[in-house]
């Protein structure tokens, strides 16, 4: 966490500060969802509480908080407790290694009569260099959470929606995994933030002589199949139309969150957006240049602001802030397209679901890894 005590404390409230913003974001998609369903289908969406019905978000909060705690007579308490907290745990805990923007240099400086610093304060709540696989080991844990809530409920309904929902996860998983190992032997590392600065610059292919300019140097640009790939999957894995088989309502009322309101309703909630944002903030990582603004390198920016002025803490912190901005008009880029998605598209069948993820998706995948182990060989 640091060596000294304002480094603990700046990196305990970084990490606090990262968490609550996850979960903030939560009413703010739910309230763009309404609205943005609603623009779809030609209806005014929530439009009488506060302007454009954004009270209605705290409406809901008060609601979900103050609803009756209930639970069935025939649950598993323990389980049937546990469970919403194991289905947002995992999405935030895979967030929480995600980089968000450039790191905060700060200098020294005197407080309290004693020198502190210099510091690095990375942008995400905690730094590690093989952050693909602690991302995909602990979002993965999101099934258990399903399958605690399904079996916990003692109702057959929401047992039948834990039982889709992991083995949806595990079949999609697989093809998810190989769609990212193209990217990973494209750009020869683990760790996030050496794919960012890989993509930096203008589209250069080692086969041809001169860059191509007017292109950014993203990974989408080199692997269009395994983005497309990862992208379907991140679908699946966070049980969103068309592949909400879990919770569809015509057959198993709301699946394996049936029994479920309130505050415990809520959690679910958070962690289904929380898969949501984690699936964007990947697809901005691997495929569309993380943080970075395309004709800007974080050196330039930091130059720009340390020449208006600023000292080297502020313009490092303001380069932050503008490259954090970046990131987030990204990821909620894929956001949207997860809502409009959700709403345009119809659900599949529970067995053209898995077909797709075993019969397509899964040889697609293993097809891309295999291309790109070829067309690495022959150009390197």
């Amino acid at each position: 966490m640091g060596l000294d005590i304002f480094e603990i404390t700046v990196n305990f409230l970084k990490l606090a500060i990262i968490f609550l913003m996850m979960i903030n974001m939560v009413p703010m998609l739910v309230w763009l969802e309404r609205r943005g369903s609603a623009f779809i289908q030609n209806r005014l969406g929530p439009n009488r509480v506060g302007p454009l019905g954004l009270l209605q978000l705290v409406a809901d909060a008060i609601k979900f908080i103050t609803k009756e705690q209930f639970i069935p007579e025939r649950a598993t308490k323990a389980l049937f407790l546990a469970a919403p907290v194991l289905a947002l745990i995992p999405a935030a805990l895979a967030f929480a290694a995600i980089p968000l923007s450039t790191d905060i240099n700060v200098e020294p400086f005197q407080m309290l009569g004693h020198m502190w610093g210099p510091y690095v304060f990375h942008a995400q709540s905690a730094y590690i260099n093989v952050g693909i696989i602690y991302v995909l080991g602990v979002s993965s844990l999101g099934a258990y959470g399903l399958l605690a809530a399904g079996w916990g409920s003692g109702n057959k309904y929401s047992l039948m929606g834990a039982l889709r929902a992991s083995a949806q996860m595990i079949s999609y998983e697989l093809a998810l995994g190989l769609s990212i190992v193209g990217i990973i032997m494209t750009y020869g590392s683990f760790d996030f933030k050496e794919m960012i600065a890989a993509q930096a610059g203008p589209l250069k292919y080692s086969f041809i002589p001169e860059a191509i300019s007017f292109l950014p140097n993203w990974g989408v640009f080199y692997q269009p199949l395994g983005a497309l790939l990862f992208f379907v999957c991140t679908f699946a894995e966070s049980n969103r139309l068309p592949f909400d088989l879990p919770e569809s309502e015509g057959e198993l009322v709301a699946g394996f969150h049936t029994e479920y309101g309130g505050f415990k309703m809520l959690l679910f909630f958070m962690g289904e957006y929380g898969h949501m944002m984690v699936g964007g903030a990947l697809m901005a990582v691997f495929y569309f240049g993380g943080y970075a603004i395309p004709g800007w390198t974080d050196a330039e920016m930091y130059q720009h602001f340390l020449s208006g002025g600023n000292s080297a803490t502020v313009a490092s912190l303001l380069t932050s802030l503008v490259f954090l901005l970046s990131f987030c008009l990204k990821v909620g880029l894929f956001l949207w397209i997860f809502i409009w998605v959700r709403w345009t598209l119809p659900r599949f069948r529970y067995d053209h679901l898995m077909d797709l993820g075993w019969k397509t998706m899964l040889p697609w995948a293993l097809a891309n890894t295999v291309i790109t182990a070829v067309v690495l060989y022959l150009t390197r």
